[in-house]
C-alpha cells in the first residue's frame, strides 16, 4: 500500500471546549482551513446565541510537538458566528504536512493532521482521495468515515454534499426505521436549528476523527438545506407553515458556512476550483443555490428540454466550462453533487424520439428516472459536454453522489448513439455512507430484488456500466499519469456501529479511453 502524504492520526479525546472536534478543509500550494468549536459552558451550547467572547489561539506546526511553529494567531470566537473559529491559513509551504492545534479557556484541542497542496508546477506520482456522500444521523452509523480513517494513504476526502439531513425525528430513518433520533427533534428551519443539527453530526466519533486525520474538499447538495431545494424553494419547504424560502435558505447557508471546513468567495459562493500540481484539477460543483424548479412529471416533462432553464446558473456555467478548457492538468476532475450521466427510459434512436417528443412530450433524450439530476436540465448537458468535446478537452471526470446508489457509466454526448459518437468523459457514482438505498426503501433484501432491475437498466442505457442499488459505503479514488480508478466499498450492516467492510467492484479509465472493469482495488 502506497503510503499516505499524510501519516497516522495522533487525536486524542477533545475536551469539553472542544467537544465538537476540529477540522481542516479545502487545501491549497500555500494554505489549509483549520476548524473548530468552543463551548465555554452548559448554558452557550451550539443554536443558544449565549456566551460571551472567547479568545482561541491556533497553532499549525511541521510535526505533533510543535517545537516548529509554521503559523499561529489569536482568534475572538463569539455568538455570531455560533463561537466556531475558521481559519484560512496561509504562507505555508507547498506538499507539506503539518499538524494543528486550538487553545482556549486553559485547555487544548486534539491535534489534527493536514497537508498543503503540492506546488502547482509539480507532477505527483498519484492522488488518491475518499469519496463520499449521504450520511443521514437517524438511518445508521457512519462506519464509512471509520474505515476511511484506517486506511493510512489518503490525501484528501471529497464529500459531495447531504453531510447532514433537515428531517425531523423519525421521519426518515434507515430499513428498520430511526436507528438514533436527530437533535432537535423537529425539521431545522431556523438559523438555530440548523447549527444544533450541524453539532450534533460533528459528535458522531468516526466523522470526527476523519476530520482529525485529513482535509475535507466538500459541497452542499440539498439536504443541507431541504429536500430538492432550487433557487426559489424546496419540495420540503412549506412557505404557510416554515416562513420564506429565502430566509430559511441564508439560515442553511449561514450554518453551513461557520461549521464547515469549506472556503467560500464572494456572495458566499462555495463553487471553487483545487488545484494538485499538474496531475489533476477538482472543480467542485454548487448545483442547488442557481438552479431552476426540477420539471414535473407528465406533460412538465416538455420543461427538461427547455433552453431557458438551468441547473447551474450562467456564471457558474461560464466558470466551469473556463476552467475545464483551461486546466493545465492531466486529469479534470469534477466534484459534481447530481448525477450528469443519462439514466432515462429508454434512449431511443433519434428518429422515434422525435416522433414520440412531438406526439406526447417525452424529452428528446427518453423518459428522465430522475428530474432532479442533469436529466431534468438537458441544455445545460449538452453544453457543458459539448464545450468539453468541441474544445478537445480529454481525461474529464465526473465524482457523483446524491443517489444513495453506486454507477459507473460513459458520459457520451448522445445516449442514443453510444457506443458510436463522441464521449465527454467517464462518471463514478458513490453510494451512500448511511442514507436510505434502493432496497431499503422496498425492504427487499440485499442482493434479490434489485439485481434484476440493475440488469434491466443497464441493458437499457448502453453507457452504463454498473449499477448496485443496495449497498452503503464509499469509494476511493486514484489517479495517476496512466488513469484513473474508482474502488467501491461496501459495509456489512449500516446499522451496526462496528460494521464490517468488503471491496465491492473497481473501475478505470486510461487516458484518452472508456470505462474499463478491475479485478482489485489499487494497492
Amino acid at each position: 500500500m502506497s503510503a499516505s502524504l499524510f501519516g497516522s492520526s495522533t487525536a486524542h479525546a477533545q475536551s469539553p471546549v472542544f467537544r465538537h472536534g476540529i477540522a481542516s478543509g479545502d487545501p491549497l500550494p500555500s494554505g489549509v482551513i483549520i476548524w473548530t468549536r468552543v463551548t465555554q459552558s452548559e448554558d452557550a451550547l451550539p443554536g443558544s446565541g449565549a456566551g460571551g467572547p472567547v479568545a482561541v489561539r491556533w497553532e499549525v506546526a511541521a510535526d505533533d510537538s510543535f517545537a516548529s511553529i509554521a503559523a499561529s494567531g489569536t482568534h475572538t470566537a463569539t455568538a455570531d458566528s455560533d463561537h466556531t473559529v475558521k481559519i484560512d491559513v496561509s504562507g505555508l509551504a507547498a506538499g507539506r504536512e503539518y499538524c494543528y492545534r486550538f487553545t482556549a479557556l486553559g485547555q487544548t484541542s486534539a491535534v489534527g493532521r493536514t497537508h498543503t497542496a503540492p506546488d502547482p508546477s509539480a507532477t505527483p506520482d498519484r492522488l488518491r482521495l475518499g469519496v463520499v456522500s449521504c450520511a443521514n444521523w437517524e438511518a445508521g452509523y457512519f462506519s464509512a468515515y471509520r474505515h476511511l480513517a484506517a486506511r493510512g494513504d489518503l490525501d484528501a476526502i471529497v464529500h459531495l454534499g447531504d453531510y447532514l439531513y433537515e428531517y425531523q425525528r423519525g421521519e426518515y430513518g434507515g430499513r428498520n426505521g430511526t436507528v438514533r433520533p436527530h437533535e432537535p427533534a423537529h425539521e431545522i428551519v431556523s438559523l438555530a436549528d440548523y447549527r444544533i443539527r450541524h453539532a450534533q453530526y460533528k459528535t458522531d466519533p468516526d466523522l470526527a476523527d476523519l476530520h482529525t486525520r485529513l482535509p475535507f474538499i466538500c459541497t452542499w447538495d440539498d439536504h443541507e438545506s431541504a429536500d430538492n431545494a432550487w433557487t426559489g424553494g424546496a419540495e420540503n419547504h412549506q412557505p404557510d407553515t416554515e416562513g420564506d424560502w429565502q430566509s430559511r435558505r441564508a439560515a442553511a447557508l449561514q450554518a453551513y458556512l461557520e461549521w464547515m471546513p469549506v472556503r467560500s468567495g464572494a456572495d458566499s459562493r462555495i463553487y471553487r476550483r483545487l488545484r494538485f500540481g499538474t496531475l489533476a484539477e477538482l472543480s467542485m460543483l454548487d448545483l442547488r443555490s442557481y438552479r431552476d424548479q426540477q420539471a414535473k412529471s407528465g406533460t412538465g416533462w416538455r420543461q427538461v428540454d427547455n433552453p431557458d432553464r438551468t441547473i447551474t446558473g450562467k456564471a457558474q456555467m461560464d466558470w466551469l466550462s473556463a476552467g475545464l478548457e483551461s486546466a493545465p492538468v492531466s486529469w479534470k476532475l469534477i466534484g459534481n453533487p447530481v448525477m450528469i450521466a443519462p439514466l432515462v427510459f429508454p434512449p431511443l434512436e433519434p428518429a422515434t424520439t422525435k416522433a414520440l417528443t412531438e406526439l406526447i412530450g417525452i424529452p428528446q433524450s427518453g423518459i428522465p428516472a430522475n428530474v432532479d439530476q442533469w436529466d431534468g436540465y438537458t441544455t445545460d448537458r449538452q453544453h457543458l459536454l459539448r464545450t468539453i468535446t468541441d474544445g478537445n478537452v480529454s481525461d474529464v471526470v465526473f465524482l457523483t453522489g446524491d443517489i444513495h446508489t453506486s454507477w459507473a457509466a460513459d458520459v457520451p454526448v448522445d445516449a442514443a448513439a453510444y457506443p458510436a459518437g463522441q464521449q465527454a468523459g467517464v462518471e463514478f457514482v458513490i453510494p451512500s455512507v448511511s442514507s436510505q438505498s434502493m432496497g431499503d426503501m422496498t425492504k427487499t433484501p440485499p442482493r434479490t430484488a434489485s439485481v434484476a432491475a440493475e440488469t434491466a437498466i443497464v441493458g437499457v442505457n448502453r453507457h452504463l456500466h454498473y449499477a448496485e442499488l443496495d449497498s452503503h459505503g464509499y469509494g476511493v479514488l486514484h489517479v495517476d499519469a496512466d488513469q484513473a480508478q474508482m474502488d467501491w466499498f461496501y459495509l456489512t450492516d449500516v446499522a451496526d456501529p462496528n460494521s464490517g467492510v468488503r471491496h465491492g467492484i473497481s473501475f478505470a479509465v486510461r487516458r484518452g479511453g472508456r470505462l474499463e472493469p478491475r479485478n482489485a482495488p489499487m494497492a
